[in-house]
């Protein structure tokens, strides 16, 4: 099983989808620890995104990907759009000329993703980032793999994985971003940044 380019430009369209419609919930989340415009921003983005798709047929995997981390960049404000777009562009340039993934490739494109955020973020484990949703996302999936699971259900235990890292950001105090300028009073509130991750993630598994 692979991830062709027309599964690559259903998941933008369906992370596009879950992301506008859970905005709200973001940008709740990001009322309480950040500027309270995290979900408006995001689905700003990928709206973008989707109109792009809808503008340009074709194109192989690094070019889509690399199409979406422009669109990111270019409207997403705040800290996320640069976080969302390097990890997009990462992934792009990793898959330039490729027409579909198979399950190694899919899981660099995931190492991709969390080196993108982790590096320009200098973000970690446990900082309570997107990172908290990125990291146990691909530990899961290359566990799935060494334990010969299909693509499909990695995925799918990378979402899970995903949205638990989320869940456990909600004990921690922030070390990075807006929310660690609040100190302790971060603690108690999920991250926003790592919700929207755990999203994008379960888009991705969804689609598959």
């Amino acid at each position: 099983m692979s991830i062709t380019t027309g599964t690559l430009r259903n998941w933008l369209r369906h992370a596009a989808a879950l992301i506008h419609e859970q905005r709200d919930y973001l940008t709740r989340l990001d009322a309480a620890i950040g500027d309270g415009d995290h979900g408006v921003n995001l689905d700003r983005g990928f709206t973008a995104i989707v109109e792009s798709l809808a503008q340009h047929h074709g194109g192989d995997a690094g070019t889509i990907l690399k199409t979406a981390a422009m669109r990111l960049i270019a409207t997403v404000g705040g800290a996320s759009g640069p976080l969302y777009g390097t990890a997009f562009r990462r992934a792009g340039k990793l898959n330039e000329g490729c027409q579909s993934l198979d399950e190694h490739q899919v899981l660099a494109m995931l190492q991709a993703f969390l080196d993108g955020v982790s590096t320009l973020g200098k973000a970690h484990p446990g900082d309570k980032t997107m990172v908290d949703a990125l990291a146990p996302a691909v530990e899961a999936y290359a566990q799935a793999l060494s334990e010969q699971q299909s693509l499909a259900e990695a995925l799918q235990r990378a979402a899970a994985a995903a949205h638990q890292g989320a869940a456990a950001t909600i004990p921690l105090l922030a070390r990075r971003g807006r929310a660690s300028y609040l100190g302790e009073r971060a603690i108690g509130h999920q991250d926003p940044g790592a919700t929207s991750a755990a999203l994008l993630i379960q888009a991705l598994a969804e689609v598959v």
